[in-house]
């Protein structure tokens, strides 16, 4: 029964999956309620949110779901800090809600104290206005999400070219059942810090990390509950915040379901191992979404001036 399951939730979590989207099967908030000013409007979002260089003029918030909304007076992470450096900058995705730069802030200060790693390498955050993005991430829309590379950084002076072309690590094997050589106790130490913060709803990694830390896990195994396995975080883990309490017209997920979550990463596992037959009828891919499928007030953010 547990196989079958698991079949299912791959068949649906593929259809569903786009470059980075645990929203897609995790609830991501996406019955958004749409107002009059943005009714009707057929423009594709990615391409008016995609464009924009600066965050509004606004109050910090955060507007619908992490997969269908947009974000008010981000700020951009610095590019470089005390324990931490932005990657990939030419994507100018490098801008959050307040919240998120703190978060950011506090976990790599932690990230810092262990062997080996001299902060965080921080990947794709948002974009300034958030919203949907012209590639990849499919959430990240309203400055709660931010994604941290598996490469310990072993120095914080990179240059700006040195940031476009180092990648980070691969940590998996077997298509991401195990993790290989590179997985350290340290890694695990960071995303037990990071998952304990109660700013933190949910932490995505590879199915076989999660079942790693599972078993190596002792005392309070609360903090796993919020560790949770998706598709494509090898190379780096996924943090998402939850809604903050000033932002009304943000629209959290259902909280992970009850328990550790452990029996359900052996099921991923074991899904990964003997993954069931394609879905010979899978649903057609979701379009790009329109701005009249955002938050009324995304309309309001993506022109502030």
């Amino acid at each position: 029964m547990v196989r079958y399951l698991a079949g299912i939730a791959l068949i649906l979590g593929l259809a569903a999956c786009q470059t980075d989207s645990p929203a897609a099967s995790e609830g991501d908030g996406a019955t958004a309620s749409v107002s009059s000013q943005n009714s009707g409007d057929t423009r594709i979002a990615k391409e008016l949110f995609g464009h924009v260089s600066s965050s509004s003029p606004l109050p910090p918030a955060s507007y619908g779901g992490y997969a269908r909304g947009c974000q008010a007076g981000a700020e951009q992470l610095p590019e470089s800090g005390p324990t931490w450096q932005a990657m990939r900058l030419s994507r100018g995705r490098n801008w959050a809600q307040p919240v998120t730069v703190s978060f950011i802030e506090d976990l790599s200060a932690f990230a810092a104290t262990q062997p080996g790693w001299a902060g965080l390498y921080v990947g794709d955050m948002s974009q300034p206005r958030g919203g949907p993005m012209l590639t990849g991430h499919a959430s990240h829309q309203t400055g709660l999400d931010m994604d941290i590379w598996m490469l310990p950084p072993s120095r914080l002076n990179l240059t700006r070219d040195e940031r476009e072309s180092l990648s980070s690590i691969d940590m998996q094997r077997a298509g991401g059942a195990y993790v290989n050589s590179s997985w350290t106790p340290q890694h695990e130490a960071i995303l037990r810090h990071a998952a304990e913060d109660p700013r933190v709803a949910r932490i995505f990694v590879f199915g076989g990390a999660k079942v790693e830390m599972c078993r190596n896990a002792t005392g309070n195994r609360d903090w796993l509950r919020k560790i949770r396995p998706w598709w494509g975080h090898n190379y780096h883990f996924h943090v998402r915040l939850n809604c903050p309490a000033s932002s009304a017209g943000c629209e959290p997920q259902d909280p992970p379901p009850p328990g550790d979550g452990c029996e359900d990463a052996e099921a991923w596992v074991d899904m990964i191992l003997h993954p069931p037959p394609p879905d010979p009828n899978p649903p057609p891919p979701r379009g790009p979404l329109t701005m009249a499928e955002l938050p009324g007030q995304c309309a309001a953010v993506l022109t502030a001036n």
